[in-house]
């Protein structure tokens, strides 16, 4: 097996739909001549082992694997792009894709093992759940407490704004689709989400595209705490790192979860390998343990757990309420307000 793996600046295959460009890019060259080309938000270092897993149960396949942004992602399938696989962290932009009709059903014994708040209507399959942390570098918590909550977290940026200022690592919702979720879901289920951003409003945060970067300048030292990344990349990044230097904080009041899916475009060109891809990853998911793989199971969560706020958030039309051009706009207005204070 023979993998190329291109950067974004020496990537040859640029989408003829928008010419947008990668941010990276793996071909894995099978022996015959079909192609599976997926486009996803999942890096290459967490997703390589399930291409590699893919293919070595189906070598004849050339696989594709595409890295874009959740709002690239979501652009070219939209615009018609070719992919047969869109696979996205983003739920609130995979089901509206759904709901414009621009994804093809797809059914199998292992989809319907799926549980009914992992799937919608044989097109959208759910095949982790991961929830959003918070970050912190314990050299700049030195001789605080800790934070466990939202509270707990304002009071201690509100009561040391020389030590955070400039330090602070948030999402740029205005172009990140994830961002976007985390925030509109976290407003609706706790007024301390616009609390905290106005008290770190005034801090001059830090505003990123995407959780890696974020974990790697908390992990420099660059950063005092990065606000709302991905467990699973934080728990990645960390595994070969000695302890202490950095400390992962689940919020105790709140927390996001975010359910990474799986579709099959309406424009893709095999999707019976598309298909079996699928059921590929949702057998990885329905295991009972982590072990071996980067990402974490889609563990079952209660709907008590949900309703709390500490289940997966829900695929269904209420991830549609914030797309809406006239809520996004005013969501986004009155998140400039909080965080951008000029």
């Amino acid at each position: 097996m023979r993998l190329a793996c291109l950067t974004l600046a020496l990537s040859l295959w640029i989408s003829p739909a928008t010419a947008f460009e990668p941010e990276d890019f793996l071909r894995i060259e099978g022996t015959g001549d079909r192609v599976l080309r997926i486009l996803s938000t999942a890096d290459l270092d967490v997703f390589t082992p399930y291409l590699e897993a893919f293919h070595r149960a189906n070598p004849t396949l050339d696989l594709e694997y595409t890295v874009a942004s959740s709002a690239d992602l979501h652009r070219e399938i939209s615009s018609g792009a070719v992919y047969d696989v869109a696979i996205s962290s983003a739920m609130d932009l995979q089901f509206q894709l759904a709901n414009d009709g621009l994804t093809q059903r797809y059914r199998s014994p292992m989809t319907q093992s799926l549980p009914d708040w992992a799937t919608w209507r044989d097109v959208i399959f759910a095949f982790t759940t991961e929830p959003a942390v918070v970050l912190v570098s314990t050299e700049y918590f030195e001789g605080l407490s800790i934070p466990q909550s939202r509270q707990d977290l304002i009071e201690v940026l509100r009561d040391n704004p020389a030590r955070f200022a400039g330090s602070i690592g948030t999402y740029d919702v205005r172009d990140s689709g994830l961002g976007y979720l985390f925030a509109t879901q976290e407003a609706r289920a706790t007024d301390a989400y616009w609390r905290l951003s106005e008290v770190m409003g005034r801090l001059n945060p830090m505003l990123y595209c995407c959780s890696s970067q974020m974990i790697e300048d908390v992990m420099s030292g660059k950063l005092a705490l990065a606000y709302n990344v991905l467990g699973s990349y934080v728990a990645e990044r960390l595994a070969d790192q000695s302890e202490g230097r950095v400390q992962i904080l689940r919020m105790t009041d709140f927390s996001n979860v975010i359910l990474r899916t799986a579709l099959i475009p309406s424009t893709a060109q095999n999707p019976n390998d598309a298909g079996a891809f699928i059921d590929a990853l949702l057998s990885i998911a329905l295991r009972d343990g982590a072990d071996g793989w980067p990402l974490p199971p889609l563990n079952d969560a209660s709907p008590a757990a949900s309703s709390a706020g500490f289940g997966p958030i829900r695929i269904g039309p209420a991830l549609m309420v914030y797309l809406d051009p006239l809520n996004r706009r005013n969501f986004l207005a009155e998140w400039e307000n909080a965080i951008v204070q000029q």
